[in-house]
């Protein structure tokens, strides 16, 4: 067992010197790679995923779904929290450290022949993105559920050309790859619809739907659209969740308990049903069975998604790391929680529209203690903290230099008012996927 932990931590190293946030837009060298390899991708039908926020729980929807129809599913998703294995996902759980290096082995030397005929060597994500199509294959799989890392038209897994895609809701975000509005990166977006595709599409603004439905009617593409052909007829807190009233492609099905909390997991599971549903063949005349649709839902989990990981006081965790995000986590915590404090511990990227998301976050806390994560990319405390005092004022915000001890003072802040009970009170860490990474590591055990 130490032998194998030890060569798993020596492949985990090889990828990581390939530079974890190194992005170089060319489909060329996945192609490649993918072609020499036998094309993997090809062994399997594929339902890809792409939008700004929701896309990984989305994706682990359709996974739970289609395993409750008795599909073997392997799912691919970025970014990990803890452990490089959580992107490729077979019946619904992590490749084993073994078998990642299984892959990494057959796979590495055609990298490297790769990398030696191109200008430019594969990155992290290409190399994932390969490793995950040839886990697939090998399993075999039923289904590949594929999740794009950035944007779509030029993402590293935009070789799969999915007969069945779907788009999150879009919003402002990697605006320096993707373009500054919200047609361009729509159009980014929405180049992962290939001809005589299915795509189930989230509410848009209008100047991201445009762009949309016009490329959809350019590849001949059929599109359903929340709001339209599916959506949320109805739902009511549940201990541990909701309980939902989803209208699919096919019908309605009623009593669909959702393990997840916010109105944005509510969608996100509107869209993972109709989704399921193209891919199934469901629709007018079919309908699919409600319980085995019901058991599905039940078994869905999000880690990282206002996830609880204490109690007395609770700490909660959620990647929110945009304006659009923070925005939904708060709606969802003024829905489903009954805090009397509630104390944030924020750390962001730079590259973030900061301001937008301190902004959202402000009316929903008491304090907030600003800190920074792991990634390279951190807006260091005290940048954090000058901006935060322009929304927060002053006697509300802490900078606080390294996450433990970021999350140790918002506990003690969060208690100082002993009148309110520990069951009053509560932290919030958020503001990157990174933070709730280097949180999860402090916290769950």
């Amino acid at each position: 067992m130490a032998d194998a932990r030890d060569e798993f931590r020596r492949v985990d190293a090889e990828l990581m010197a390939r530079g974890y946030t190194r992005m170089v837009f060319d489909l060329g060298r996945i192609e490649a790679l993918l072609d020499l390899l036998g094309n993997p991708q090809r062994a399997y039908p594929t339902v890809h995923l792409t939008g700004t926020n929701g896309k990984t729980s989305t994706a682990r929807m359709v996974d739970s779904l289609l395993r409750a129809h008795g599909l073997r599913v392997g799912r691919y998703t970025s970014p990990h929290l803890s452990s490089v294995r959580e992107r490729i996902s077979i019946e619904g759980e992590p490749v084993s450290e073994e078998r990642f290096v299984d892959i990494y082995r057959e796979v590495q030397p055609v990298a490297s022949y790769v990398d030696s005929e191109a200008e430019e060597p594969l990155t992290y994500f290409d190399l994932t993105t390969a490793l995950a199509f040839a886990a697939f294959a090998d399993a075999p799989v039923d289904v590949g559920v594929v999740e794009v890392g950035l944007g779509g038209v030029d993402d590293s897994t935009n070789v799969i050309q999915a007969r069945t895609c779907v788009i999150t809701p879009i919003g402002l975000d990697h605006t320096e790859w993707l373009g500054d509005t919200l047609e361009d990166i729509a159009l980014a977006k929405v180049g992962i619809v290939h001809k005589g595709a299915t795509l189930i599409c989230a509410t848009q603004p209008p100047e991201a739907m445009e762009p949309i439905l016009r490329h959809c009617a350019e590849v001949g593409a059929t599109i359903a659209r929340e709001g339209q052909e599916f959506g949320v007829l109805g739902r009511s807190l549940a201990v541990g969740g909701q309980v939902l009233t989803l209208q699919g492609l096919s019908g309605v099905y009623e009593g669909i308990h959702l393990p997840l909390h916010g109105g944005h997991q509510a969608q996100n599971a509107a869209l993972a049903l109709a989704t399921v549903e193209a891919f199934l063949g469901a629709g007018s005349s079919r309908a699919l069975d409600a319980s085995v649709v019901q058991e599905g839902f039940a078994g869905v989990t999000s880690p990282g998604r206002l996830e609880r990981v204490r109690s007395a006081p609770a700490i909660l965790l959620d990647a929110a790391h945009n304006p659009a995000g923070v925005a939904a986590l708060v709606t969802a915590l003024g829905e489903e929680f009954d805090f009397r404090r509630l104390v944030a511990v924020l750390a962001v990227l730079e590259d973030k529209d900061v301001r937008g998301m301190l902004d959202r976050l402000e009316p929903a806390v008491d304090a907030v203690v600003v800190t920074r994560n792991t990634s390279p990319r951190a807006m260091p405390a005290a940048e954090l903290a000058n901006l935060a005092v322009d929304v927060f004022g002053e006697d509300r915000v802490h900078a606080v230099t390294d996450l433990p001890d970021a999350i140790e003072r918002a506990v003690a802040l969060a208690e100082e008012d002993i009148e309110l009970g520990l069951g009053g009170v509560g932290v919030l860490v958020t503001g990157s996927v990174v933070t709730v990474a280097d949180a999860r590591k402090l916290l769950v055990r």
